[in-house]
């Protein structure tokens, strides 16, 4: 019996808007499918894991209504392997359903339905808050390479959400480096804090489009709903107290550098290949309009470099983390970068005029 028939390509995108919520092991067996359910015309692939939860519809056509899952993953690589433009039938069998495409067929188990479960929506939901994707994606571009990943402090694995009045600030950090950004919304959001988990940003971060197209907030106490066009996602929040960001960004610091990003960036890069491949320290080295880049290792090799930078300071040497000062150099868009000091002991913080919003502080490290 046909249950349903969809173009290839418009499938795919749609199991790649919910398949990666999936964990590929789980004590569940049915939270390693995926629920479909066909209503009329329109097809909802709905994914969770118990903390997460996305779904997304696309226009199919085919018989009567039917719910059923299915194994996630082995979906989502049978219609990806499939040629482009190929018309996909399922049909059902017994308690199978059989995938098919011209000649290629492919025979799945189910399981039933009614036993998948779903997050519900709570509750206590806040207005709703709406901003253009691109916005909001850059918004996590800029910090979420700063959540930690595995930290016993959980509140870490996450990223902050601040809704203050008429701004959205978003902030990530693991202890040893701070990323903060923020813009401007229409009207007047009240104020709200929340941590999303990790995996939530990332998820979400893929959703996104560069697009004009709204996205949708609703935050509440214990959960977060985020509305696309055709998709949802609905996330329980992490539980705990965020440090004090605003205690951690410096306010006022004697010295400035400003330097081309991209040359700081690729002298990084060629004095990181002798950093201690443990510790991946580097030593900035500042004197009048210079920049010296050291990399040392275990086998007494060392990296020098030097560019050419904005600078009349007094001479400073502080050894930071190589890597953390790349991530946040990479997610700027801009020419030009600004660090701002103070002395070998304290934190740097790194910003741009072209991304106004944005502010990242890395902790220096003894070398």
């Amino acid at each position: 019996m046909l249950l349903v028939q969809s173009e290839r390509n418009a499938l795919l995108a749609a199991l790649a808007s919910v398949v990666g919520v999936v964990e590929r092991r789980h004590t569940l067996p049915i939270l390693s499918n995926l629920l479909l359910e066909k209503k009329g015309d329109r097809l909802t692939l709905l994914a969770t894991d118990l903390e997460l939860q996305v779904s997304t519809q696309l226009n199919v056509q085919g018989g009567d209504d039917f719910a059923i899952t299915l194994a996630a993953r082995k979906f989502y690589d049978i219609v990806r392997a499939l040629p482009e433009g190929a018309q996909i039938k399922l049909d059902a069998k017994d308690s199978q359903v059989v995938v098919s495409a011209g000649k290629s067929r492919f025979t799945l188990q189910t399981l039933p339905a009614a036993d998948f479960p779903r997050v519900e929506t709570g509750a206590g939901l806040g207005e709703a808050i709406r901003l253009p994707q691109k916005t909001l994606k850059r918004l996590l571009q800029l910090v979420q390479f700063a959540m930690a990943s595995q930290d016993i402090r959980y509140y870490l694995n996450g990223m902050l959400l601040v809704l203050d009045a008429k701004q959205l600030k978003v902030v990530a950090t693991d202890g040893h480096r701070l990323s903060y950004a923020e813009t401007t919304l229409d009207g007047d959001a009240g104020a709200r804090e929340v941590i999303l988990p990790r995996k939530t940003v990332l998820e979400l971060s893929k959703l996104l489009g560069d697009v004009e197209d709204p996205v949708e907030l609703r935050i509440g106490a214990n959960q977060v709903t985020i509305s696309l066009p055709g998709t949802e996602l609905v996330t329980k929040v992490v539980d705990g107290k965020f440090p004090d960001y605003q205690r951690v960004i410096p306010v006022s610091q004697p010295r400035t550098l400003k330097a081309r990003r991209q040359d700081v960036i690729q002298a990084l890069q060629r004095a990181a290949i002798l950093s201690n491949e443990k510790f991946r320290g580097v030593r900035l080295v500042m004197s009048e309009n210079t920049l010296g880049i050291v990399c040392n290792n275990n086998e007494q090799e060392e990296a020098a470099d030097e560019i050419a930078v904005s600078y009349n300071g007094d001479p400073l040497d502080v050894g930071f983390n190589v890597t953390y000062l790349l991530d946040g150099l990479g997610a700027l868009n801009s020419e030009d970068v600004t660090f701002s000091l103070g002395d070998a002991n304290s934190s740097m913080l790194v910003t741009s005029e072209a991304e106004p919003g944005y502010k990242y502080v890395v902790m220096p490290m003894r070398i």
